[in-house]
This record gives structure tokens, sequence and C-alpha cells, in this order.
């Protein structure tokens, strides 16, 4: 993620923000209808602002490449995605943004419940399958990641690593573990433990987890202390191995990536998800950005970046170190997923955030 400051924190003003502006309406200008996006050559000398909150190399290389493609300037003002989730709303219908690229559909659910995103083209929802992107067609998934259970190479969480996510919670796993509960890839999994067991269960779950975990501010330092033997293990997105091992080297590696069982709420694939603003001042060049963005180049920038992320446009293969993704389970579905209110609530009751 491009930030490490309590990303689940902002997206508790973003819920504050939206209930604000259910009391109020949303307004905006009128959106596209669906229809084909125009051709982007067509639309050069456009500026478009995207306000995004994915990797911001493998974003910066995206905006450069669709720029020279079509003649459209990009402004780009990457940061935590609930942060500007937060702010498109309080900025409402004077926002400057017209594209909003998020890295989990709760950011992007936030904003369409209240009718700030216009409907993506047809041809741009074609480009992906249908399961991920937004059900109502309001935006197009463009990436994928799962998460996985790092562990300390040669430990006992690495020899016998947990069967479920679900057992990370039992007394065998305390002082063992580490979380990172204020990251916003954290919050699906709750969510789908709450899908797959209960409020009362996943409640429990945290309870567990909250006993026997040591908490950790990001992804990052988490795979760090794993890396080093601080914890034994710990639940993340596939790609912060990836990454800490290209920056380490194999000498300096000393971790292993575990995916848990399909149909497992810790087998979580998640997507990354772009929408257009119907407030946004250039809707055409926009949806054009769109397009690129579902589109075979675009994606090869993203299988060749070092997010390594999984494209998702058939016939673009991911990196080959990377694990099939349909043998580690099927995209969440978006719907399901929600606007992630009820899992920060719990985080928050649990005592994982403030």
């Amino acid at each position: 993620m491009p930030g490490t400051v309590r990303p689940l924190a902002a997206l508790s003003l973003v819920a504050a923000c939206a209930l604000a502006l259910a009391a109020c309406g949303s307004s905006g200008s009128s959106g596209t209808d669906g229809s084909p996006a125009p051709s982007g050559t067509a639309l050069a000398g456009q500026t478009v602002t995207l306000y995004s909150g994915q990797h911001e190399q493998t974003v910066k290389a995206l905006t450069d490449d669709f720029t020279k493609r079509t003649g459209i300037k990009v402004e780009l003002r990457s940061g935590d995605e609930a942060e500007l989730a937060n702010q498109i709303l309080q900025e409402g219908t004077a926002s400057p943004a017209d594209v909003f690229y998020a890295e989990n559909p709760p950011a992007l659910t936030v904003l369409d419940d209240k009718g700030l995103l216009a409907p993506v083209a047809a041809d741009t929802l074609k480009a992906v399958p249908a399961a991920d992107s937004s059900p109502k067609g309001d935006w197009v998934g463009i990436s994928a990641r799962t998460s996985a259970f790092l562990t300390a190479t040669g430990k006992g969480a690495d020899t016998a690593p947990p069967a479920s996510v679900l057992d990370l919670a039992k007394p065998e796993w305390k002082g063992r573990l580490g979380i990172a509960p204020s990251e916003t890839d954290f919050a699906p999994v709750v969510t789908q433990v709450l899908k797959a067991k209960g409020e009362d269960a996943a409640k429990q779950w945290l309870k567990g987890l909250k006993d026997n975990a040591k908490v950790y501010d990001s992804n990052e330092t988490l795979s760090a202390a794993i890396n080093s033997g601080e914890v034994e293990g710990g639940v993340i997105d596939h790609y912060y191995f990836y990454r800490m091992r290209d920056e380490k080297g194999a000498g300096g590696t000393h971790s292993t990536l575990h995916y848990f069982p399909k149909g497992d709420p810790g087998s979580l694939v998640d997507v990354s998800g772009a929408a257009v603003l119907k407030s946004g001042k250039h809707q055409a060049a926009a949806q054009a950005l769109l397009a690129y963005l579902a589109s075979a180049p675009a994606q090869t920038v993203i299988a060749n970046s070092a997010s390594y992320e999984y494209p998702l446009v058939t016939g673009v293969q991911g990196k080959p170190d990377l694990p099939a993704l349909d043998g580690i389970g099927t995209v969440a579905d978006p719907a399901q997923l929600g606007d992630g209110k009820q899992a920060l609530s719990l985080l928050q009751d649990a005592g994982l955030l403030q």
C-alpha cells in the first residue's frame, strides 16, 4: 500500500461522511450511459485527475504509457485509498477527481452507494470477468491479489502452518502470531469470516487474535518481523512477500508463503478497481483511461511490474513465480464485501483499532 497511516481509521471517516451525505442526498452532473469510451487519441491534450490508492510506481508506469498512447495527460494524486475516498466525499461535486483507483472494493462501494460514480462503458466492463467488477457496472476490476500466511522459515508455523485462518484464534498460537489490523487489506478477511461463520463467531475470532498476536502498523513491518523471526507468522497479501524478497535477495529472505485451502475465509481473492466520478469534468477522457486500464497493454504493465499482482484480462499472464490464481480461490463477491463498515466496527470493538 502507498502509506501505512492507520488506513482503517481513515475508513471510519469515510463511513461518517457517508452517513452525512445520506442525510443530505448526493448530487452531481449526469454520468455516462455506459456506451463505449471514445478513442483516446481524439481527446489528446486533455488532462484527467486520478486519485489512486494503488501502488504508486506501477500506477505511474500505467499513466505514462496511457499518455504516450493517447496524448491525454494524467495528474496523479496517490495516497491511502480510504483517505482518498473520504476526501472525495468531503469535496462532493467540487472534487477535481475524474477517476478513483482503489486497492479494495469497499472504498469504491462507499462512493457507489452515494451515487457518486458514473457507469463504466460497456466495452470496458466486457474486457474482464463480470465477477471482478461492480455488480452495478459502476467500477471495473483491474487486478487481483490473494491473502496468504507468511511464516518464518523453519519455525513451527512453517512446518505446521494453520489449516484455516480461523485456527489463528486458538491458544496454541499465543505469542507466535503477528497481525496488521489497521491495513485495509485485513478488513475483507474479517468480512469473509463474518460471512462464513456469523457475527458471534467473528467476534470470538477477533478476541482470540487480540489475545494471541503482536500488532504491527503495516503489512511491510509485519512481513519484516516474520522474516527476522520476531514472530512466527501472519496473514498478509501475497505480494508483500515477493516485494520483500526482491528487496532482500535470496540470501536475506527467511520466510515462506503458505496459502489457505480453497473455501476457507483466509483464501480471499480480492480485486482492485477503478471508477469514473460522476462529477468529473472530463468524462470521455476518464472513460478512456478506464478502457486503457482494462486493456491488454495496461494489464501487461501490471503483470511485469514489481507489484506482483494478478492481471484480469484473459491472455495476459502474471509473473511466472506466482501460483495460479484459480488454484487458490475465487474472487470475493464485491457486493458481499460491502462497504467494510461492519468489519471496521468489529475490529474497533475487539480493541484492534482505535
